[in-house]
Order: C-alpha cells, then sequence, then structure tokens
C-alpha cells in the first residue's frame, strides 16, 4: 500500500473519530450553545490527551491543534442536523445570528418547522421568536440571539 493511501485513510479516520467523539459529547458541556461550552470542551480533550488542566498546558494544547482543525471542531460543536424537519442549524455563539438552512435544496423551511427545530435543540428561548425580526436570504434565515441570552 502506497504511503499517501495510508495517509489518507489515517485522516479519514482521524476525522471520522473526532466528529463522533465531539457529537457524542457537545451537549455534556453545560450550558449548551455558549463559549463556555466550548471551552470545556477544549479542557476535556486536553486532559484526556494527558496534558494538566493549568493556563500552560491548555495553550500548549490549542497551539497543537491549529487554526483549521479548531475551526473545523467548533463548526461541529455548534451545528446540528435536524434530519427530520430537513433543517440544518449553525449556532456559534461567537456570531450574530443563529443561521438556518434546508438540508435539500427541495425543501423550504417555514416558521413553524424553523421554530419546532430551535426548539427540539434546545436554543428557542435564546433567540429572537418574533419571525419579523428574523433576516431571510434566498433559502437561509439568520435569527438574531437575544440580547439578554448569556450566550458568550
Amino acid at each position: 500500500m502506497e504511503d499517501s493511501t495510508k495517509a489518507f485513510i489515517q485522516k479519514k479516520f482521524f476525522e471520522f473519530a473526532l466528529v463522533e467523539l465531539i457529537c457524542q459529547h457537545r451537549n455534556s458541556f453545560q450550558p449548551i450553545w455558549t463559549v463556555e461550552s466550548w471551552v470545556k470542551l477544549l479542557i476535556w480533550l486536553a486532559l484526556n490527551c494527558g496534558l494538566a488542566g493549568d493556563t500552560k498546558s491548555l495553550e500548549t494544547f490549542a497551539k497543537a491543534l491549529g487554526p483549521n482543525l479548531t475551526r473545523r471542531m467548533r463548526k461541529k460543536f455548534f451545528d446540528r442536523t435536524l434530519e427530520n424537519l430537513n433543517i440544518q442549524v449553525t449556532a456559534d455563539p461567537a456570531e450574530n445570528r443563529v443561521l438556518i438552512m434546508p438540508i435539500a435544496p427541495d425543501c423550504s423551511l417555514t416558521n413553524k418547522n424553523v421554530l419546532e427545530a430551535l426548539k427540539e435543540i434546545g436554543l428557542l428561548n435564546m433567540v429572537i421568536q418574533d419571525c419579523d425580526d428574523w433576516e431571510t436570504h434566498e433559502a437561509l434565515i439568520a435569527i438574531p440571539w437575544k440580547p439578554s441570552t448569556n450566550h458568550q
């Protein structure tokens, strides 16, 4: 087997394992949908990699991951796919809005199924629920976080 094939398989395996690990544990870090929950995940991962919980060790861990891997991990941590509603939700608290998209191009979003999706994933009380305050961009809906929500 060629080294490039081995490297490709190892990369795909690592990506799969990492995504599964994040998806299996992301709701364990409360309060969900916050920067605090993201930081708790990173600390948990660092500790399970044998690093100490002190600031220097955590900084070393973050540097070792690098910006590209950290970005991909964060996206997976704050994304949800609701196949029952054909909706993809991206709710990174570092962004000003929660983004709602249909999974398939032939699916359309309705206020009802968007509200249902937000409720199902525990975001309904953290965003502006008045549909008049939502922004629609073709097949995407952008919903502002509530100002009083401590999502950051």
